[in-house]
């Protein structure tokens, strides 16, 4: 896990094919399984238009807190099984950033290398960078009980 002033990115490694990571990412009903920023939350909603301009939409939720936590954007890059590029702009946010994962498998592994690009300061990348981890992490253990 590395970050500058604006950027954070975090790789990761699971035992599952590109083609299935890859489809984590973009298939609605497995997007709902395992896009949480913490344990305990639900995804509400996930919507997929998987095309260069398609929308990508998720709504996390704390069910403790009865909050939702919304963000999307429009898909700029999607090379199946390889990489996908969107831009992200949270709910009530005007700041639009850039996401771009890059997905390489080695003997059956799959690395994903994930970017998140332009956030507005030094806070936002502290916390995005907790929130992706616990996010990717939480892909993890979907992939490993599927």
């Amino acid at each position: 896990m590395t970050t500058d002033d604006r950027t954070v990115r975090i790789e990761r490694t699971y035992d599952a094919s590109a083609e299935r990571v890859f489809d984590a990412w973009t298939r609605e009903e497995v997007m709902r399984r395992w896009w949480q920023a913490e344990r305990g939350w639900e995804t509400a909603a996930a919507e997929v238009d998987l095309r260069v301009g398609g929308v990508v939409r998720v709504v996390m939720r704390d069910p403790d807190k009865d909050v939702e936590y919304g963000g999307g954007g429009l898909y700029t890059e999607i090379e199946p099984p390889t990489r996908l590029a969107f831009t992200w702009l949270w709910d009530g946010d005007t700041r639009r950033t850039l996401i771009e994962i890059d997905f390489e498998e080695v003997d059956g592994a799959t690395t994903v290398r994930f970017t998140h690009r332009d956030l507005w300061d030094e806070e936002a990348v502290r916390s995005h960078e907790r929130g992706w981890s616990n996010v990717l992490d939480s892909l993890g253990r979907d992939l490993e009980a599927a």
